[in-house]
């Protein structure tokens, strides 16, 4: 079990580090070519990397709201989802503080938003809390159907976390104008304890919204697309629930 959330705690520290940075410390320099779609990838990349790294050991969950997806549809136990969330929690604590540390030695850094997620005046585009609160559910949702449907016996094996990757990508794609994009609880909370503008209070949307629709889509899956079905982990475990 150690080896379990010590691999979720550092599949989590390398997607708030690696999505979160690529925004805080390159989005922001046109000539490197990052703008919103370089976050996307970067974002889908740490997801991508670290499920084949360390997804065989933990199912790469990497998220609170896959978990709670996971266990939504019989494929994690719910003995492990609170170890799992406090594994993510810290992890994504950690790599928020990495990041922290490198964007402050900056002479003029001032940490604003610090890649948090929002609604009204912290939305990028200024969307509402009800627009927020959709794309958020909605899109997790989605995001549990892609890795339900990827990790399938029916699916071609070793593919899921490209699957995956590219999922998280399109996500972001779609919603960083809204929300700056979550779909993850454990990263919107890393950030926010950095942020400048109020985003703590807000938090409670990209807990709520994310983990609701996680169990959503999961029973969409479970229910609908594919009922009885035989699991593989994230990873690529062809056994049994990550």
């Amino acid at each position: 079990m150690i080896r379990k959330l010590a691999a979720e705690a550092f599949g989590t520290f390398w997607l708030v580090f690696g999505g979160c940075g690529s925004a805080v410390l390159a989005a922001g320099f046109p000539e490197l070519g990052i703008a919103l779609a370089g976050v996307a990838l970067a974002f889908g990349l740490t997801v991508l990397t670290m499920a084949y790294a360390v997804g065989g050991i933990s199912g790469g969950h990497f998220n609170p709201a896959v978990s709670l997806g996971l266990a939504a549809s019989g494929r994690f136990p719910l003995s492990e989802l609170v170890p799992y969330w406090i594994a993510q929690v810290l992890g994504g604590l950690l790599g928020a503080a990495v990041l922290y540390a490198i964007a402050s030695g900056k002479p003029d850094f001032v940490a604003g938003g610090f890649a948090s997620n929002g609604y009204g005046l912290n939305s990028p585009g200024g969307y509402s809390l009800g627009a927020a609160f959709i794309a958020e559910f909605v899109l997790t949702a989605g995001f549990l159907v892609i890795i339900l449907g990827s990790t399938a016996k029916a699916a071609p094996a070793g593919f899921a976390p490209i699957a995956i990757g590219l999922g998280l990508t399109l996500i972001h794609l779609i919603s960083i104008p809204v929300t700056n994009t979550s779909v993850n609880p454990a990263r919107s909370l890393a950030v926010a304890v950095f942020a400048e503008n109020g985003a703590l209070g807000q938090l409670w949307l990209f807990w709520v919204a994310p983990l609701a629709g996680a169990v959503v889509g999961a029973l969409i899956w479970r229910y609908v697309l594919s009922p009885g079905e035989s699991p593989r982990g994230i990873g690529g475990d062809d056994t049994k629930a990550p």
